[in-house]
């Protein structure tokens, strides 16, 4: 019998629905800011909204996991996940205040919640298990293409549009990202196809999580470890244009430290795909530590440029590239690294759990930074960022995780 193509139809489909999705909710959130400035909402609030929105998903996605492992079938929650998402921010062409700006976010990042965890169970089924990263790596950077043509589009359509009022264009934005929401939807259901599972009608949420096996504990504690240093990237961002302002004055630097993270997504875009294909050639963990200790030294490196305070945007550029390569690295890794380790019967819990803990670890991991940046020192934020990063890679090192028993 010939060998399983990794490269088939639901590969293929998945990578095009995150394009889509991708690129619709970026090019909302890249203008979201200053929309929200016209219309008179404090950043206090937008904080809050962001917060919560991103809350509401990391633990959405423990529930979404085990309900789909329960029932033995996950395309139709994915493809709900996807209309929501895809489709609630367009309600942010309406809003005069904060109240329908948390409506919108709130349902769309409960569509991200409950599709994350079963698309990439859906994944890890679509293709041989040999194959895993490359699939992953794929699909992570068809999702990062999305995330870098999305806000492109965005700032060009601001500028493009009739600005009747100063939030006009803006609101035509946001109807205008249905086009991509929707075909994202529409890519779902056309190209993706669903091997089911058979159903678990006395399986529990907490029972699900207890039966994970212990292989999958000792991953998840390395990446638990290294995700409480893995700060949010926007705070590179933050870091840029404080150091450009004084050069360059507020509003350019802000340019271009929002041009320095396009960057970055195309530098995780770039390197997605070439990790995950490397990665099936050799053991995920020594690759996965590989990351890990690279984005340990890009927490080393921004403690470095305050320390120095650098103004050379080529260093600047180099630094936020070298954050996305090392993001492009880790990301895959962890999906594939998952489905190893886990059975099929319980692969939506288990994405479920990493998504939970990845979510927790982005929040405090950026809270810490900004409460150390704030109360003592950009540098020592940073550097505490570094040092926990450099602690998850010695765990992952050690994991030494053995494949599932059922692929």
């Amino acid at each position: 019998m010939p060998a399983r193509s990794w490269f088939n139809r639901t590969v293929a489909g998945m990578c095009v629905t995150s394009l889509f999705a991708d690129m619709c909710y970026e090019m909302v959130l890249a203008v979201l800011p200053a929309f929200a400035g016209t219309i008179g909402v404090a950043a206090a609030a937008l904080g809050w909204i962001e917060g919560g929105a991103d809350a509401l998903a990391s633990f959405v996605k423990l529930g979404a996991g085990w309900y789909a492992d329960r029932i033995g079938h996950r395309k139709g929650i994915v493809t709900v996940g996807y209309f929501l998402s895809g489709t609630a921010l367009a309600v942010l062409a309406l809003a005069v205040s904060w109240p329908l700006i948390l409506l919108g976010r709130m349902v769309a990042w409960f569509g991200k919640g409950i599709r994350g965890p079963l698309r990439d169970a859906m994944l890890s089924e679509a293709a041989p298990a040999e194959s895993r990263g490359s699939v992953f790596g794929l699909h992570r950077a068809a999702d990062t293409t999305g995330a870098v043509l999305g806000p492109l589009l965005g700032v060009w359509l601001l500028t493009a549009l009739p600005h009747s009022n100063p939030s006009a264009p803006y609101r035509s934005v946001f109807l205008i990202s249905l086009a991509p929401g929707l075909l994202a939807v529409l890519s779902m259901i056309v190209l993706v196809r669903e091997t089911h599972q058979p159903a678990q009608p006395n399986l529990r949420l907490w029972g699900s999580i207890r039966n994970l096996p212990r292989a999958f504990a000792r991953l998840l504690g390395g990446i638990a470890l290294f995700g409480l240093g893995d700060f949010s990237h926007t705070l590179l961002v933050l870091a840029a244009a404080q150091l450009l302002a004084p050069s360059h004055g507020a509003a350019k630097a802000g340019a271009i430290a929002a041009l320095l993270y396009a960057l970055r997504n195309a530098a995780y875009a770039a390197a997605a795909f070439p990790a995950g294909a490397l990665a099936d050639r050799m053991p995920k963990r020594n690759l996965l530590a590989l990351g890990y200790v690279m984005g340990a030294i890009t927490g080393f490196g921004v403690a470095a440029v305050f320390i120095g305070q650098v103004t050379s945007i080529p260093l600047l550029a180099l630094l936020f590239a070298w954050a996305g390569l090392y993001t492009g690295i880790t990301k895959p890794l962890e999906a594939a690294m998952t489905a190893d380790v886990v059975g099929r019967e319980s692969r939506g819990s288990a994405y479920g759990v990493l998504g939970s803990v990845n979510g927790v670890g982005d929040l405090v991991a950026s809270a810490m930074a900004g409460m150390l940046w704030t109360s003592v020192s950009p540098q020592a934020a940073f550097t505490t960022a570094g040092l926990l990063m450099l602690a998850g890679a010695a765990a992952i090192r050690g994991a030494g995780p053995r494949p599932a028993a059922a692929s």
